[in-house]
């Protein structure tokens, strides 16, 4: 009982929270984990289909976001929430389950790599982001900043075995084995969200009581209810609340400095690792030992420090740590484009997105109106962050084309790291006055 108590303190858990924590974490677990067995299949295609042509595949990925997110936004326009992730996780498992049996039959094998190339970047972004909008939506401000940190790092311990087990299998299940692994990660999610809805959308927690209420205080059974309904609107509502909200405009910016920054990196990453390795295995291996590396540090920094960042730090310094990082990073690729300074540079930036970024983003969503929380939210984090990569990655073949070298490109993006700082401290400044205002 009081190494319990004392686990619930270094946590900063408070009493009744734990179960619906734990099955937060648990659900991102299992989600990151099936995401993380596909990273590395779908980086060594890529290379695959040679590294001068993924601009193409970056721009059938926005294709694509583009008719997808009008679909979402039906689904989210007539589902009841606690409906809709299961409707989402259940499209994308059906389409995993069809491209394994394409990768065992071996037909079409290039072009079944590139729709598999594009279908991750997809996948990754939906089902990450439909994730996210729940968590918002159940867990009131307060205790997003208490927990999504620990919440963070059990999709980061998922995203640890998810690499070893694309390692440890590859070469004896092949790509369409890890496949159909993943496919069973993802399925296992569906229990959580139903669990979640249960403890924390019922009128017997407490856990989504505002914060500006007593602890014992439950929660409207209005509240519930919504749950129970859809959200409703216009399937366009998230891209027309995007146009006219300054805040979501502003969030819009931050993501287009960091995918451009981060597509500038992967080019120059696929670059490198293809003048080191000649073979697609040698490949894989590098990718799935950068993704353990990143996702050990991460969980250890999400369970120790991001909560206590946040609060000591405060939003808008949180935010912009991991852009000065970049800026500092692209510095030292400047001055040595090798592997090992990619690596490090690699490692230490997705980490830091994980642990710090990324948690901190998602805090930006909890001031806007439950239906941004899912609209405006997932057009900016598919339609949006997709469509900075494709057009940075047009941006980084025309440098190239016109004689820049791996070196050139890394001081190139030095200036847009120093804006996304900016850009970054002046959002969290604006949602800590949202809240204040509330």
């Amino acid at each position: 009982m009081l190494m319990r108590s004392r686990l619930q303190h270094a946590l900063g858990v408070e009493p009744g929270e734990m179960p619906a924590l734990l099955c937060s974490a648990l659900y991102f677990f299992l989600l990151l984990c099936s995401y993380y067995i596909l990273r590395p299949v779908r980086d060594a295609m890529g290379i695959a289909g040679g590294v001068d042509n993924l601009q193409w595949v970056f721009t059938a990925t926005f294709v694509v976001m583009l008719l997808a997110v009008p679909a979402f936004g039906w689904a989210v326009s007539r589902f009841p929430r606690r409906r809709l992730l299961p409707v989402v996780y259940g499209f994308f498992l059906s389409n995993l389950l069809a491209f394994a049996a394409l990768l065992h039959s071996g037909v079409a094998e290039q072009w079944v790599a590139r729709c598999f190339f594009v279908w991750v970047s997809v996948f990754n972004l939906f089902v990450i982001s439909v994730f996210w909008s729940y968590l918002t939506d159940l867990w009131n401000r307060e205790q997003a900043k208490r927990l999504f940190g620990v919440i963070a790092a059990g999709g980061s311990a998922g995203a640890i075995l998810g690499p070893l087990i694309s390692a440890t299998l590859a070469a004896k299940v092949g790509s369409s084995g890890l496949l159909l692994i993943a496919a069973l990660f993802l399925a296992a999610t569906l229990p959580c969200i139903w669990q979640l809805g249960r403890l924390l959308g019922g009128s017997n927690s407490a856990a989504k009581a505002d914060h500006h209420s007593p602890a014992n205080q439950q929660p409207d059974s209005n509240e519930s209810d919504d749950r129970e309904r859809a959200i409703g609107g216009s399937i366009w509502a998230g891209a027309v609340s995007v146009a006219r909200s300054p805040y979501l405009l502003g969030i819009c910016v931050f993501i287009l400095l960091y995918t451009t920054l981060s597509t500038f990196l992967y080019f120059q990453q696929a670059h490198i690792v293809e003048a080191s390795f000649s073979s697609d295995a040698d490949r894989t291996a590098v990718f799935a030992g950068m993704d353990l590396a990143v996702n050990l540090l991460t969980v250890l920094a999400q369970l120790l420090l991001t909560a206590r960042l946040i609060r000591w730090l405060g939003l808008p310094v949180a935010l912009a740590i991991i852009p000065l990082a970049m800026l500092l990073g692209f510095v030292m690729l400047g001055m040595a484009p090798v592997l090992w300074v990619l690596v490090i540079f690699q490692v230490v930036r997705r980490a830091g997105n994980y642990a710090l970024a990324r948690p901190a983003r998602e805090m930006l969503f909890s001031v806007v109106p439950d239906e941004d929380k899912y609209k405006a939210k997932n057009f900016i984090d598919t339609v949006v962050y997709r469509g900075g990569d494709a057009a940075s990655g047009w941006a980084f073949a025309g440098l190239t084309a016109l004689g820049l070298g791996l070196s050139a490109m890394a001081f190139v993006a030095v200036p847009i790291a120093a804006c996304w700082a900016a850009v970054a401290w002046l959002l969290g400044r604006e949602r800590e006055r949202r809240e204040l205002s509330d």
